[in-house]
């Protein structure tokens, strides 16, 4: 709804000379450079922005920032839309299109029914059913009548440009806002030396000296916050406007949100997430004013007084004609004052304070404001386009009625109820929020982390208090960081203003009706929690106020509770008959102000979300027609198909090469861990179930590494290189926990070791030439290494030359063949490849993938960690006990776990071999094993891990899990397959070369 235009004629802080076309509700509209959302609109006499949740009752703008309850839009459309911002922080742009909140219930409401459904009610009745409550769920999520998120993927392509940015800060000194106080202390600290990082939620630095009329050394204050942010500029400080600290983490670490650029479907980011660590903090987040709660507080055209002055001062706008203001303390003439000075009228000033004799109230009361005082504001009255007129009545000391009501003919109408410190921060930072009479708000004790409050946010609030708390604040928290002596360079500040009377406590003014008739009185406007609510469950027994709060839904809109939470916990307090320090507030999370999620993902989405890596060889891989297959977010070959080839015919065709010739895998992506130290081989010994201690140099060992409860973590070859330096070979997918886990050991339970381990996967490109030919081709390679068997044995690592590359090769072999392992450095990589597709060209050198790998294995009877094991395996489970070994004189992690009971069972699942007839299909991974299929229900007896046909043996082979499973080789079990089952035999599991001859030739 619209009303006349209200901008004055000159003024504010806005660009005249560049009018802004926009769009609100699909209504065209205009302001002006330098406008917020929220300014323009009511410089355009929109007087509705948004309906209530539960009433559907229209809703118009009440503050000028973060605090702001009601002016909920989304910006832009379809899948640029962001949905649930604040109008009081959305700068105006060309072309901005703006919706309110209007759908479901927030745009028609529940009308009667509402009187129906007290707080509570989807306690009471939703939650009595679970098939209730979940169809209530979705119609309720779908109604509330709040934003939603845009249909269609991520908001951007990448060919868009980023959307969302993610930085890492760190600092001396971080000084979260930028009103007097974090200015003061900004300047103090960088004057001291410290690097400083400055952030403020608003798109200007000053806070309250940009709307209001104070001087400060003689100067203006908007001028002097320009001087001091062109000095900070200047210097090493680095300056963030438009940037919200929404959370206070462990160890001096904050976040902070920067808006950057609203337009949607912009190039540049929209959102900066900093992640700070800073030395020291300093909070000077300021306060935010209290409403009054009073019937009809609800109605378009009621706004706090500060946000009227914020608006009239900074934006050139006007809410309204005629002005009637409620307050407790002096601020409220301020505004009045300001009021006058624009040509409008104040219809008075309600007071609840018996005689405010303040040099503000002597000042308004000489321009002839009429004052009321000891007066508090029973009932504001109108209808959905506005404030009309506003019932006053006589208040007794307690706060009570004490006469009749007068009427007050007004169109606008600003509250002034005391002050509530932003203490957000500093309660997550562990401060714990204490109730302060003195004045009449919760502030923060001394919280755990090194940060200081300074300003309005520690309940100070003359100016030159201000300033001179920030400006100690600053050199305080620079000295804690190790520059300067701790005293301000500045700490007489002169200010114009004269002291403040003490406030009076007032949260609820009463009506002269009874609840049952009074109009509602609203203590959280946007979740439509009343008054009476708080009562109504006060009366039904609740008495903390996290329950109440929970109950009633108070402060769990999108501001947080920074407007009702504390004079919700006033009226509770009144409720139940006890004080506010007893009864306490909530506990302060994050975030500050709602974050984004795409701001917490950052570019970190769809294909940056999880990188594909890729080896030094990828380009003649895909240039020769290779399948892939996802390992470990490696893009590794999975088969290589000829024309005319299934993946089957590929696999078997590879299979055979390396076992009858020549074949070459690309094993690059194996874990790579550089262990150097002189005690390297120690801890080897202790994270290993083998002996490593006395490996000779130059040999490999196969390791076998455990979790503390005695199970397979992971296994691989480590090679002593040369007497202090060792390369362990890890499983692809699990490469970055063992090196988190080998970290965690040696920072926290062996510092004393001098072991050093550095990941190096992608610094060596690997080649694993196999099959009876390997040695044959690497000699028509080229190398300056003795290849045959007696100057190389198998298990053993070699450096040279290879193809004209410095290398470092390996005789181990995953494949049961003659193998050598040729690593060359990554870049490389590529040209070695090559090189030995042209030397075993004229042996039928065949490139395999991973699924010819797994066969070849298998045949082997090689277990892969996370296929054939699940976590709850031991060494002896797997066949592995020869890889273990005891009586180390300091054991090796997970030692005394296998001696557990349940460790020693003899029904435990082993690892044996499966056989099926010649001419089945191999055996579906996963399937269950049981010995009498018949039975029902029949008891598992073990399940398959690994199955595949195998071409050597011209049959199909599996690998399993069966309880007892070396005690039943031989004997027979069912594996439950779609629609019946297949029997199969017991074997062992090595399938061929049970011996090893091949790989040792």
């Amino acid at each position: 709804m619209s009303g006349q235009p209200r901008r004055l004629l000159d003024g504010g802080r806005v660009d005249r000379r560049r009018p802004i076309a926009f769009h609100f509700d699909g209504r065209p509209l205009r302001g002006f450079a330098g406008d917020t959302l929220a300014a323009a609109l009511l410089a355009a006499g929109v007087s509705v922005v948004g309906h209530s949740f539960k009433y559907g009752r229209p809703r118009g703008i009440v503050g000028a920032g973060a605090e702001e309850p009601n002016a909920i839009v989304t910006v832009g459309t379809g899948v640029d839309a962001v949905p649930n911002l604040r109008a009081t922080e959305v700068p105006l742009y060309e072309g901005l299109v703006a919706t309110s909140n209007r759908g479901g219930f927030a745009k028609r409401g529940l009308g009667m029914a509402a009187r129906l459904l007290p707080t509570g009610f989807y306690y009471k009745t939703f939650l009595t059913s679970d098939a209730l409550w979940r169809t209530a769920e979705r119609v309720l999520r779908q109604e509330a009548g709040f934003g939603r998120v845009p249909a269609g993927g991520t908001p951007s392509s990448p060919a868009a440009g980023p959307r969302y940015d993610k930085v890492n800060q760190h600092c001396d000194v971080l000084v979260v806002g930028g009103g007097p106080a974090g200015l003061a202390a900004a300047r103090e600290a960088v004057a001291a030396g410290a690097r400083v990082i400055l952030a403020d939620e608003q798109a200007a630095f000053g806070g309250s000296l940009l709307h209001g009329e104070h001087r400060i050394d003689g100067t203006a204050g908007p001028a002097w916050v320009e001087s001091m942010v062109a000095a900070l500029a200047d210097s090493t400080a680095t300056l963030l406007p438009r940037s919200t600290v929404f959370g206070y983490h462990d160890h001096n670490f904050l976040t902070a949100l920067e808006r950057l650029d609203d337009r949607p479907g912009h190039p540049a980011a929209r959102l900066r997430l900093h992640r700070v660590r800073a030395k020291e903090t300093v909070l000077t987040t300021g306060a935010v004013e209290r409403p009054l709660v009073f019937a009809g507080n609800d109605l378009p055209g009621v706004m706090l007084a500060s946000a009227v002055a914020a608006y009239a001062s900074r934006y050139a706008v006007a809410p309204g004609e005629r002005l009637l203001l409620a307050t407790t303390n002096d601020y409220a003439y301020r505004t009045a004052l300001l009021w006058q000075r624009l040509g409008r009228e104040v219809v008075a000033v309600l007071d609840a304070r018996s005689s405010p004799s303040g040099a503000l109230a002597q000042e308004a009361e000489a321009a002839g404001i009429p004052i009321l005082p000891r007066h508090g504001l029973m009932e504001a009255r109108g209808s959905g386009r506005g404030v009309r007129s506003a019932l006053a009545v006589p208040l007794d000391g307690e706060g009570n009625i004490a006469g009749a009501p007068r009427r007050f003919g007004c169109d606008l109408v600003a509250t002034a109820g005391g002050w509530n410190p932003a203490i957000h921060l500093a309660s997550q930072a562990g401060a714990k929020a204490v109730w302060e009479p003195s004045v009449l708000a919760f502030l923060a004790e001394a919280p755990r982390q090194r940060c200081r409050l300074a300003g309005a946010a520690a309940g100070t609030y003359g100016l030159q208090d201000i300033l001179r708390e920030g400006a100690q604040a600053g050199a305080t928290a620079a000295a804690a960081a190790g520059y300067g002596d701790g005293a301000p360079k500045a700490t007489d500040f002169r200010t114009d203003e004269a002291p403040e009377q003490p406030a009076q406590a007032l949260f609820l003014v009463p009506h002269r009706n009874p609840p049952s008739r009074a109009p509602r009185q609203f203590v959280d406007m946007q979740l439509d929690v009343t008054a009476a609510d708080i009562e109504l469950a006060a009366r039904e027994g609740y008495r903390s106020v996290e329950h109440v709060k929970r109950y009633t839904a108070l402060g769990f809109g999108t501001d947080q509770g920074k407007l009702g939470n504390v004079n919700g916990i006033a009226i509770l307090a009144n409720a139940l008959g006890q004080s506010m320090e007893a009864t306490g507030t909530t506990v302060f999370r994050p975030a500050y102000t709602p974050v984004a999620f795409g701001a917490v993902a950052g570019r970190d989405v769809d294909d940056l979300f999880d990188p594909e890596r890729r080896t030094p060889m990828h380009t003649w891989h895909a240039g020769h027609g290779a399948e892939w297959e996802n390992v470990g977010r490696w893009l590794r070959p999975w088969y290589y198909p000829c024309a005319g080839e299934s993946m089957q015919d590929a696999v078997n065709r590879e299979c055979l090469a390396v076992r009858q010739g020549v074949g070459v895998l690309d094993a690059s992506t194996l874990g790579k861990i550089d262990i150097q130290g002189r005690d390297a081989g120690e801890f080897l010994h202790r994270v290993y179930t083998g002996a490593f201690r006395r490996l000779a140099v130059g040999r490999c060992r196969y390791g076998l590494m455990l979790r503390e409860d005695g199970t397979i973590f992971d296994d691989g070859v480590t090679a002593r290189i040369v007497e202090h330096r060792y390369l362990m070979h890890t499983t692809t997918g699990n490469a970055e926990a063992v090196l988190a886990w080998l970290e965690l050991w040696r920072q926290t339970e062996w510092p004393q070791l001098d072991v050093h381990l550095v990941s190096v996967t992608d610094h060596w490109a690997t080649a694993a030439l196999a099959g009876p030919q390997a040695r044959a081709v690497l000699a028509a390679l080229g190398t300056d290494i003795a290849i045959d068997q007696a100057a190389f044995p198998f298990m053993q690592v070699r450096e040279g030359m290879v193809a004209g590359l410095p290398a470092r090769v390996f005789r181990i072999s995953f494949s049961g063949e003659l193998c050598f392992e040729i690593n060359v450095p990554a870049q490389h990589g590529e040209q070695l490849w090559a090189a030995l597709m042209a030397a075993g060209e004229p042996f039928g050198i065949t490139p395999y993938g991973t699924e010819t790998m797994h066969v070849l294995r298998a045949e082997k009877g090689y277990i892969i960690v996370g296929q054939d094991t699940d976590g709850s395996m031991t060494p002896e489970d797997m066949g592995l006990g020869w890889a273990v070994r005891t009586g180390k004189p300091f054991g090796f992690l997970g030692d005394r776990s296998l001696t557990l009971a349940d460790h020693q069972r003899p029904d435990r699942l082993q690892l044996v071999g499966l056989e099926v007839a010649k001419g089945d299909a191999p055996l579906p991974e996963g399937a269950q094993l049981v010995d009498s299929p018949g039975a029902s229900p029949a008891p598992m007896a073990g399940h398959v891990t690994s199955s595949y046909f195998s071409p050597i043996l011209g049959r199909p082979i599996a690998l399993a899990m069966l309880k007892a499973g070396r005690a039943r080789l031989g004997k027979t079990v069912h594996a439950l397959a779609a629609g019946g089952s297949v029997a199969a035999q017991v074997v062992d599991p090595v399938f061929y070369d049970p011996q090893g001859e091949r790989q040792r030739v």
